[in-house]
């Protein structure tokens, strides 16, 4: 008899350059899809609001692409190893097939699954969320690299191969079998209303990631460099959810754009080059686990840090004071992203500017990014605070004026997201606080009640945060 094959879904929501589905359909054997909702996996860090919304809408997607094949995704809710053994009994699968995943609690629960399991069925893990296994690229002793450059020198030595065509065909199990609905999960339950507004801006699941990869090659790949800091421009891939749930692989994309390498060599580059630093952060935390919660830099435990619930609720919801600063945090709760370069603004005034410890921005992106990835995020955070591997220098306080100035000189990304300043001119749409009472009153400003003035003067916050950091100069040795 022709045993059925269970095959489980995780952050690999897609057909193409699936590796473990491509395996399995090539078995001919009659496979069961199935996706499990997990809650109590990860405690630690749980699915952020923002990203709950996302997956609903992609396992919507995946559910209708599988259905060109006559599959049935299977919904069920609860323990991992306990809902596969349920299915297992259900259909009499002989085998488990499923996609690697490297965050501490996925890595713990696929040993949960291959110790319940291995004596019952084959269980077989495959690769595809990384261009890279962990650990596969490594110094010349053999330890993890804690520097990016001879990481992503290493990594350039090894490019990836072709990626995989989805399944021509693939036999169905052909049993329905009790599923949930998925719109009982309430995934987007607690998503704030004004998530409401990333429908017209985002379409999760694979179409929408090709998609999205194919508007970004049309825009021209080669103007990623000049356009990649610029937030008033559409000049980033906004791939990064679409990565994060694996409705497309890094392996994918790295094709795709290695395409066009006679044409936009520095565009090709300066974009892979962001590909492998996803890789780094998943280097850090596959070897660090615990890096989202501890500085990598040990001696950063004894930094000075100033907790302020004012600040921080007035940095939260895009009330600083700063525009650029204000933009992006606004940005970031009406659609659930933020351009690169503001993140690395808003981050550096809440560590800096503010001295509120890096971990409390790295849990509010946890909650409202899409693309919310504990490796990424965590080691984004750290890199700004200074604490982390291969970190910004600690002296690197950005200013947000400047910032704002040279990187939305005419001040559109602005006027689109803080619009009470929309009517100020472009020698002040930086710095409302400095504009003249006459141009105020005609833009209908009234600083402290329109819009704040600045939480903190900026020179003056800067000094305190470099006195700060002298606490801790001598002390700047790597982690071990």
């Amino acid at each position: 008899m022709n045993q059925p094959l269970l095959f489980w879904f995780r952050k690999d929501l897609r057909l193409t350059d699936n590796t473990a589905l491509k395996a399995a359909a090539q078995t001919g054997r009659p496979i069961i899809c199935t996706y499990i909702l997990d809650e109590d996996n990860d405690l630690a860090w749980p699915l952020g609001k923002a990203s709950r919304w996302w997956l609903q809408e992609s396992l919507k997607s995946l559910g209708l692409s599988l259905q060109q094949y006559e599959l049935q995704l299977v919904l069920r809710r609860g323990d991992s190893v306990e809902q596969l053994s349920q299915l297992i009994k259900e259909t009499g699968a002989s085998s488990l097939y499923f996609s690697a995943q490297y965050e501490p609690s996925s890595l713990t629960l696929e040993q949960k699954v291959n110790l319940a399991l291995k004596d019952q069925i084959e269980v077989k893990r495959f690769k595809g969320y990384l261009l890279y296994e962990p650990n596969e690229n490594t110094t010349a002793e053999g330890k993890p690299y804690k520097v990016f450059t001879p990481f992503y020198k290493a990594c350039l030595k090894k490019p990836p191969s072709t990626a995989l065509p989805a399944p021509e065909q693939i036999s169905a199990y052909p049993e329905y079998l009790a599923s949930d609905d998925l719109l009982d999960w309430d995934l987007a339950l607690d998503t704030p209303t004004w998530a409401q507004e990333y429908p017209p801006i985002w379409k999760p699941g694979e179409d929408g990631a090709d998609w999205s990869l194919q508007a970004f090659i049309r825009q021209g790949v080669g103007k990623y460099p000049e356009l990649r800091n610029r937030p008033d421009i559409f000049g980033t891939s906004r791939l990064s959810p679409h990565l994060h749930f694996g409705e497309i692989s890094p392996r994918q994309i790295w094709n795709a754009i290695n395409q066009l390498n006679n044409t936009d060599n520095e565009g090709v580059a300066s974009y892979q080059r962001e590909l492998i630093w996803r890789e780094f952060s998943y280097n850090l935390l596959i070897n660090w686990p615990d890096f989202p919660e501890q500085p990598f830099r040990s001696e950063f435990k004894a930094f000075p840090w100033h907790d302020d619930d004012s600040a921080l609720h007035r940095w939260q919801q895009g009330q600083t004071g700063y525009p650029i600063v204000d933009a992006g945090m606004r940005e970031l709760l009406h659609t659930g992203w933020m351009h690169n370069r503001v993140r690395m603004i808003v981050a550096s005034f809440l560590i800096k500017d503010l001295l509120i410890p890096w971990q409390q921005g790295e849990k509010w992106f946890w909650q409202h990014l899409l693309d919310a990835n504990l490796a990424s995020n965590s080691a984004s955070w750290q890199w700004v605070a200074g604490c982390g591997a291969d970190a910004a220098p600690y002296f690197r306080v950005f200013n947000p004026t400047l910032q704002g100035e040279k990187f939305d000189p005419n001040g559109d990304y602005v006027r689109q997201w803080v619009p009470e300043l929309d009517q100020l001119s472009k020698a002040h749409i930086h710095t409302p606080w400095e504009a003249p009472a006459e141009e105020l009153k005609l833009a209908g400003i009234n600083l402290n009640e329109t819009y704040p003035s600045p939480i903190v003067n900026h020179k003056e916050a800067r000094l305190r945060a470099l006195a700060a950091f002298e606490v801790i100069k001598h002390k700047s040795q790597p982690a071990a």
